[in-house]
């Protein structure tokens, strides 16, 4: 699959990009898809969450009443789940959501996805480029340029560009990413995917 080069004014430059078949387009895993996603956002989870139970709650341990005689039901101290301000039974505790999944099957879904942007016509390739100066009017005008400003944008780079990085970070809808990071999630969560050619040496090799 061939692409139209594009430099930041968003003119066709005449050159074509070879986008690699065994990643832009395979047959889509979407059982591999669900599964990487699934665990990336796991894997943002803090897992801090905790409620006291009743051995933890602040209060006397003194029973309330005696145990028979009184009329009423039996009860033990004010710190009694079944009680308003006592402790909960079976409560969230700390744990670690992480879990483990194969390289192959992360690397299967990201070709996947990839494929199914290829297949949208939600890619768009551009001259390698950098800013003289950290300016946000200068992304917001590479997104019109682009005709993408009203889409959700994910521009992979092939490294580190602070001047790019801190142009975008102010726009809501944009999301810098190097072609060593690209995850499945990433990818999916957007619906105009920028790829600057030397990026695109590296997402080939895929």
């Amino acid at each position: 699959m061939e692409l139209a080069i594009y430099n930041v004014e968003g003119q066709d430059t005449g050159r074509k990009a070879v986008l690699n078949d065994s990643v832009f387009d395979i047959v889509p895993n979407e059982h591999a898809v669900y599964l990487d996603v699934k665990q990336y956002l796991a894997n943002q989870r803090q897992g801090t969450h905790k409620s006291k139970e009743r051995s933890e709650v602040s209060g006397s341990t003194r029973k309330l009443h005696k145990q028979k005689g009184g009329g009423g039901s039996r009860i033990g101290d004010i710190n009694s789940p079944v009680l308003v301000g006592g402790g909960r039974v079976f409560g969230p505790r700390p744990r670690d959501y992480r879990f483990k999944l194969n390289k192959k099957v992360k690397m299967l879904a990201r070709k996947s996805v990839l494929t199914d942007k290829a297949a949208q016509n939600q890619i768009t390739v551009v001259e390698d480029f950098t800013f003289e100066a950290p300016k946000t009017k200068e992304f917001v005008n590479f997104a019109k340029n682009l005709k993408i400003a009203d889409k959700k944008i994910l521009l992979v780079l092939a490294a580190q560009n602070n001047n790019v990085y801190l142009s975008a970070r102010n726009v809501p809808n944009a999301r810098i990413m190097n072609a060593s990071d690209i995850n499945t999630y990433a990818v999916m969560n957007t619906n105009a995917l920028v790829i600057t050619e030397s990026s695109l040496e590296i997402i080939n090799k895929l």
